[in-house]
């Protein structure tokens, strides 16, 4: 049986570096993803000169990582970022300030299709939708781009495996990070991880308009923006004040899910924001020892109302620990060769098949 991600990270930090500390309690070790047998992990350096004085720690971390029991093979690979850029880092953008007056619903320059990925409740797996979904269009050769609009819960940093700070050349403009393809943008890269957001309604709505205008996002085939759940202060703005190409609502099998997922929907009927879909999450589990597969939230429901509502139904997602392990290991499942990517990359099939993705 492989190591535990907390037993890796365990004998990392017992690895020196120069300068004082470890590998993790400097923050230094990124990507960390166990396949199997194979341990995989970046170890990422601020420039290319504290890299060169890694290379012994690398060297140890992959021995260390290697004589694990249930380690067939440690792969770790050493780089840099670069130093950190002296112009203006976002925090001096202000960000959570008042919005900007706007007549309507505008086009965001350079991209194609926005694609609002909701869900009346939390808990869904709406995050893991999203970001998988991302890596899945980006696959296909899509240009992607994923918004975190979670402002109180980011957790795209986390699923995305990347934490760094985004740049601003000006002090006006907000340059994204990028992980598998996908260029990214989340709150969640300029606060510390256990600061909590406290804004009302108006800073909010003041954020997610800066998070869409003032980053640099680039041309994009399809941006994804990953929602709050609920339908608050975000939607509207949103739905109010972009041309969104439309929504896909997430919801579990189970009663109490499709209520609140029904609340989703008419709010989005009600904003004028066309559905493209429903998707089912967490549909089966199937035993990994015996594999007897149970419906632990129930068996079709979603399927079932989005037939008595006429909707398309976009797919059924499994509910499965390796999905799990690889959105908190920082390598969305969409992204590897495992047979769980296939109902991502299907899905993304079926959007870019309808011409949305």
């Amino acid at each position: 049986m492989p190591p535990s991600r907390e037993d890796i990270l365990s004998a990392l930090d017992r690895i020196a570096v120069p300068g004082g500390g470890t590998l993790v309690s400097r923050d230094l070790v990124r990507a960390l993803a166990v396949d199997g047998g194979i341990v995989r992990f970046v170890i990422e350096a601020e420039s290319p000169q504290a890299a060169q004085q890694l290379a012994g720690a690398r060297a140890e971390a992959e021995a260390a990582v290697g004589a694990m029991p249930g380690v067939a093979s440690a792969q770790v690979l050493l780089t840099a970022h670069g130093p950190a850029p002296k112009a203006p880092e976002p925090p001096s953008l202000k960000i959570g300030r008042h919005p900007t007056a706007q007549a309507g619903p505008a086009r965001i320059a350079g991209i194609d299709r926005i694609i609002a990925v909701g869900s009346g409740k939390g808990g869904v797996g709406k995050s893991t939708v999203s970001a998988n979904l991302a890596v899945a269009l980006a696959r296909r050769g899509r240009r992607v781009g994923l918004l975190d609009a979670d402002i109180y819960g980011p957790s795209q940093p986390r699923i995305m495996g990347i934490n760094r700070r985004p740049s601003s050349p000006d002090g006006k403009t907000i340059l994204p990070l990028h992980a598998h393809g996908v260029t990214l943008m989340s709150i969640g890269f300029m606060l510390p991880d256990d600061e909590a957001v406290i804004w009302r309604g108006p800073m909010l709505m003041g954020a997610l308009q800066q998070l869409l205008t003032q980053v640099v996002w680039g041309d994009l085939d399809a941006l994804i923006v990953d929602m709050p759940p609920g339908t608050g202060d975000v939607q509207l703005t949103l739905c109010q004040k972009t041309e969104v190409t439309g929504a896909i609502v997430v919801s579990t099998p189970q009663d109490l899910s499709l209520l609140d997922a029904r609340k989703a929907l008419a709010a989005f009927e009600r904003l004028k924001t066309p559905v493209l879909g429903l998707v089912e999450n967490m549909s089966t589990y199937v035993c990994p020892n015996c594999g007897h597969e149970e419906a632990v939230f129930g068996d079709g429901g979603v399927q079932a109302e989005a037939a008595r509502l006429g909707l398309p139904f976009l797919g059924a997602l499994p509910l499965n620990i390796d999905i799990r392990v690889s959105g908190d290991s920082g390598t969305p499942v969409a992204a590897t060769d495992s047979p769980l990517a296939r109902p991502f990359l299907d899905l993304a099939d079926r959007l870019i098949a309808d011409g949305k993705g």
